[in-house]
């Protein structure tokens, strides 16, 4: 018996969508408390999204239980995969003492914090964005911090909000892709308008992250080397995303921004040296840190085998991200399967879509493909060639799943979340409510990206969620409807920061169990103010000449 989602229960939008918002403020208060730990607030969250989804939302028991067991098995494929196997290849480089050469390496470019927060977080990581996305860049950027000797909260908090502008064309664009799929909108045209929104942020996220970090004094101190930063990024991701493919623009941009902001280090230094690790806020993580070790300038021969690791994950995960590479594997390595009672029982309905859609619940295990399995390829090249045996290997390997067992719990109870409220209509009728706003839909279609995200994780999901709606809604109000699916995507980046599983993530990266409300706390307001400050820029596109120039009609 097939059932048709209901997005307005109590016959109230009002009401209805309070009602659809209870899971989600549920679990953000629970972790933001710190007086629940987040595996459990993230299980508690998935109790209450069932009974608000079948108690509220008439979702049939049956209905809602198997999606939210699909959902946890997608949590931890792709997403709890990647962070597992990104700790694990940490873990080896520090156990040979690897990651202190590289840390010496990167403190040979610079001692001041600021530059290094600069290259690693920001550039280093948006090239990770554009090589795997989900998850990758922050467990990355963050253990590197960390093993720097950052405070836990600077390393995890400022990753993340580092981890921003480069998100819409992340993994290879899969974000573009995946808002083109459900709009019927070229991806070429996408990609040039949300090219047309971010670089003016990827400019700012720069100034901003080491703003949060030091203060407007010390980002002042700095200010050159930010601006070569930002513009050697926002520059080539315009030019790449209008004039080229939406597919390779966070590759470009990040290398280089990196090679720009290393040429320029080596003729300009600011006249003071930061060294301190820790943010200019009371910084409870900083406590009890040990002062930075001296920087000992590695060896040729060390540099080469401390970076190899990392060369070796670069080349395997640019190969995994290739279309070509996909399409080959999965036609042999591949387990589809149709979830029962569950794949096409669930239909969508208007206004979210025009005619009654049937929602697909089928679980791809495409076991070679996932970004995660070529990460874990990469560690295991990497471990023998720093030696490890294979017995070796597989004792690291238990003591990862041991560190990451909570973590990836937590993981796949949030993507259970977000599975449940896609497939109950939980999600939409949040959608509708930001659909009424009429004149200022421009600035609150933004922030649906932006709730997209922070619910679902990924703004890949936000775009497939919400990419149809935008089209419909603008369309109906005579906006472009490129400008309002760009802006979905582009909104959505902001929202990145704040969506549980990137804390999650980001707590397992810097070591720091316990306190993802912290980390939340931290930065929320970041998240939430740009994510407004896009929103105005979308409504000056809209509305104000000369922006309005700007928009692919």
């Amino acid at each position: 018996m097939h059932w048709d989602q209901v997005y307005n229960p109590f016959n109230n939008q009002a009401l209805s969508t309070l009602a659809a918002a209870i899971p989600v403020v549920s679990l953000l208060a629970m972790i933001a408390s710190n007086k629940v730990k987040v595996h459990i607030a993230a299980v508690l969250a998935l109790i209450i999204a069932n009974l608000v989804a079948i108690f509220i939302f008439t979702m049939p028991a049956g209905l809602s239980l198997r999606a939210s067991l699909l959902g946890i098995v997608t949590g931890f494929f792709p997403i709890g995969w990647i962070v597992l196997n990104v700790i694990f290849l940490y873990r080896l480089t520090v156990e040979k003492g690897l990651f202190e050469i590289l840390q010496n390496l990167i403190g040979g470019v610079t001692e001041d914090r600021r530059l290094q927060l600069l290259l690693i977080a920001f550039s280093f990581g948006a090239f990770f964005e554009g090589a795997s996305g989900f998850g990758t860049p922050v467990a990355v950027t963050g253990a590197i911090l960390i093993g720097l000797g950052f405070s836990p909260l600077a390393a995890s908090g400022l990753s993340l909000i580092a981890n921003t502008a480069p998100v819409a064309y992340g993994a290879l664009g899969t974000p573009i892709q995946g808002l083109s799929s459900v709009t019927g909108i070229d991806p070429f045209l996408l990609g040039a308008m949300v090219g047309r929104q971010l670089p003016i942020f990827s400019l700012m996220v720069p100034f901003w992250v080491v703003w949060a970090f030091a203060g407007w004094k010390g980002m002042k101190e700095v200010w050159p080397a930010i601006l070569v930063t930002g513009l050697s990024f926002a520059i080539p991701q315009f030019v790449v995303s209008n004039y080229i493919n939406p597919w390779i623009v966070d590759i470009a941009a990040s290398l280089i921004s990196m090679a720009a902001l290393i040429g320029f280090l080596k003729i300009w230094q600011p006249a003071n040296i930061w060294k301190s690790a820790a943010l200019r806020q009371a910084d409870i993580s900083a406590v009890n840190m040990a002062p930075p070790k001296p920087v000992v300038r590695p060896s040729t021969p060390e540099i080469w085998k401390s970076l190899t690791p990392w060369i070796i994950v670069c080349v395997v995960l640019l190969t995994w991200g290739t279309d070509a590479f996909k399409n080959s594997v999965n036609t042999w390595a591949t387990w589809k399967y149709a979830v029962p009672d569950l794949n096409g029982m669930i239909n969508k309905v208007a206004p979210i879509v025009p005619k009654p859609t049937a929602e697909g619940a089928v679980f791809a295990f495409t076991w070679l493909s996932y970004t995660g399995s070529g990460m874990l390829i990469a560690a295991i090249l990497s471990g023998f060639i720093m030696g490890y045996s294979p017995l070796g290997l597989i004792s690291q390997y238990a003591r990862t799943i041991r560190l990451c067992s909570y973590s990836l719990i937590t993981i796949s109870a949030m993507l259970a979340i977000g599975t449940l409220t896609r497939l109950s209509g939980i999600d939409a009728t949040l959608g509708l409510a930001f659909a009424t706003t009429g004149v200022l839909y421009p600035f609150f279609g933004t922030l649906l990206g932006w709730l997209g995200v922070a619910l679902t994780g990924s703004d890949t999901a936000s775009n497939v969620l919400f990419g149809n709606l935008q089209k419909i809604t603008s369309e109906q109000l005579g906006l472009s409807p490129i400008l309002m699916s760009a802006a979905n995507s582009s909104g959505g980046v902001m929202g990145k920061m704040i969506d549980a599983q990137s804390i999650v993530v980001a707590s397992t990266a810097t070591n720091w169990y316990g306190h993802e409300g912290t980390i939340l706390r931290f930065v929320f307001k970041h998240s939430i103010t740009l994510a407004c400050l896009v929103g105005v820029l979308v409504m000056l596109q809209a509305y104000v000449y000369p922006f309005t120039l700007m928009v692919i009609k």
